[in-house]
């Protein structure tokens, strides 16, 4: 017989989990005995469940295997739900483990109980309270393999601390061989007829192409092709953006240069694209026919009816076009190269602006000049993340972590300690606002304890930016979000971390350079101006980008 706690570690060991980020309570005691003779699973203790969380999302983001953290009831629990929803939208594979008083026979009463399998049910692929010890290993499997499953998401199951305690004699179960569904043929012959068919075509990346197989298949579709892409935030980085046919990135939701080279198409191949980030482009009636491949069908909206669907693993989907096609010789993708020429002079034009504080465009300049193409930056949630999404060209897959699905801040400086512990060879930064950073500032004691090797950039303000951008757009007064914030440096070395802030646009090279080439973890005050914000992205884009 096996004590049931055992049993759930044992069955997270066949699984492969190689961490398991917490919180722990009263409720998990069980669980955090059993996980001290795990000589396969590290326990991560975080300082909050929301870095447990979204340190367990990105684990997920990166490897496509379901990250596990674990915490309490009640209150540890609800810390969760944020990052629920943060896996759920953004297709991150993610199992929570959280605790609960005796089912059986308790004697606490209501104290701290709340029905989380309830509260859990909307933002999760799977939620289930675990009854008996008996349930767990075949609990676990089908947790862990909907997590992974397309379209990857959160997973929660309870575990009541009078069931951790029971024996059982029920054992692990393995995963089966399963393989991904292919595209149909005659769908496939159907999309290649409209692409041969078209004058102008292009294609869009979704976060639903990031999938190792699937950017290869697609980079070598683009070398067969020729045709041009853009791609969606989450989309970023799939296919290398050095290309000469990247055409941007639709960081904006129109009216960008971006939207003008999307605008020349007659027909787009829109790849992965999930319906939870804002339309990269509106279909009309009339206008540009659209190829729908992903594992899933498409959602149809009154601006997305695509003629075409490809439903199966998108890199055979891709890879069964690149064989079929032949390439037209009536092809042009001139206009779309002029869209793209003129964002580049515009960018070049704010890029080389070294004001003080310091200017976003700039910012991302100097940041991309010193990041190497494996690099990682996990960015927050802000206005910044318009200009990284616009101007910062990824190189390579989930090297830009950004999140345009639930968008929540507070997950930044998490998102970029996960990579650090998985790629402890590459430069990874943390790129946040203030306001962001201090929503989970706290982990920067986990970071040190950690001894990883991390660069925090905090964008200062002392506002919520991206709220008062959206303030002066719609013609508000400024007012009810400037607020005012710690020193940072001295913050930073209360943690034990190293602090450094900037002082003219000048010091912003060398000190990243420093920064990223030093051991342990550095963080930087970076003030920045965003009082050009509306006028730049809201109005001069939008004239520029008309005028062809």
């Amino acid at each position: 017989m096996t004590k049931a706690s055992d049993l759930f570690v044992q069955c997270l060991e066949e699984e492969g989990v190689e961490y398991i980020f917490a919180v722990p309570g009263e409720e998990n005691l069980d669980m955090l005995d059993s996980l001290s003779g795990s000589r396969k699973i590290k326990l991560i203790l975080t300082r909050h469940e929301q870095g447990a969380g979204f340190m367990a999302a990105t684990y997920g983001r990166h490897t496509g295997k379901a990250g596990v953290c674990m915490a309490t009831l009640g209150p540890g629990a609800t810390n969760l739900v944020t990052t629920a929803a943060y896996a759920q939208l953004g297709g991150m594979p993610m199992l929570m483990v959280t605790g609960q008083k005796p089912i059986k026979h308790s004697k606490q009463g209501r104290f701290q109980i709340l029905d989380v399998v309830d509260m859990m049910g909307p933002i999760t692929k799977f939620t289930h309270q675990l009854a008996g010890a008996d349930n767990i290993a075949t609990r676990v499997r089908e947790a862990m393999r909907l997590a992974e499953e397309e379209k990857p998401g959160a997973t929660h199951i309870e575990f009541p601390e009078d069931v951790a305690a029971e024996q059982t004699d029920a054992t692990p179960i393995r995963a089966s061989v399963a393989r991904r569904p292919v595209a149909e043929a005659k769908a496939i012959r159907a999309a290649v007829k409209m692409l041969e068919e078209a004058k102008s075509p292009i294609l869009v990346l979704g976060g639903g192409a990031n999938r190792t197989t699937t950017g290869r298949m697609l980079t070598q579709f683009i070398e067969k092709s020729g045709i041009p892409f853009v791609t969606t935030q989450l989309g970023k980085g799939v296919v290398n953006e050095n290309r000469a046919e990247f055409m941007g990135c639709a960081a904006l939701s129109a009216d960008d240069f971006v939207h003008r080279a999307i605008g020349q198409a007659d027909l787009i191949l829109n790849v992965g694209h999930d319906v939870i980030e804002k339309p990269p482009f509106f279909m009309e009636q009339g206008g540009a026919r659209v190829v729908h491949i992903s594992m899933n069908t498409a959602n149809v909206d009154p601006v997305y009816f695509p003629q075409v669907e490809v439903i199966g693993d998108i890199g055979n989907a891709i890879w069964q076009m690149k064989e079929e096609l032949v390439v037209s010789p009536e092809w042009s993708f001139e206009t779309m190269y002029r869209a793209k020429a003129a964002q580049k002079a515009h960018d070049i034009s704010l890029s080389n602006d070294t004001r003080y504080p310091i200017f976003p465009p700039h910012l991302v300049k100097v940041v991309r000049d010193v990041m190497p193409d494996d690099g990682i930056i996990a960015l927050d949630n802000g206005v910044y993340k318009i200009w990284f999404a616009r101007n910062y060209e990824a190189a390579k897959p989930n090297t830009v972590l950004l999140d345009n699905a639930l968008a929540t801040m507070g997950a930044g400086l998490p998102s970029a300690m996960m990579s650090a512990i998985l790629y402890p060879d590459c430069k990874v930064m943390a790129i946040c606002g203030d306001g962001g950073f201090m929503m989970n500032s706290q982990e920067m004691e986990t970071a040190v304890r950690l001894g990883l090797d991390l660069t925090v950039l905090v964008l200062r303000d002392d506002s919520y930016g991206m709220i008062r951008w959206k303030q002066a757009n719609m013609g508000f007064e400024d007012w009810g979000l400037t607020y005012g914030n710690p020193d940072f440096v001295k913050y930073a070395e209360s943690y034990g971390a190293i602090g450094h802030r900037i002082e003219s646009a000048g010091e912003l090279r060398d000190t990243l350079d420093k920064c990223l080439s030093s051991k342990g973890v550095h963080l930087i005050d970076c003030p920045v101006d965003y009082s050009e914000n509306d006028e730049i992205l809201n109005v001069k884009i939008k004239e520029l980008s008309a005028r062809g």
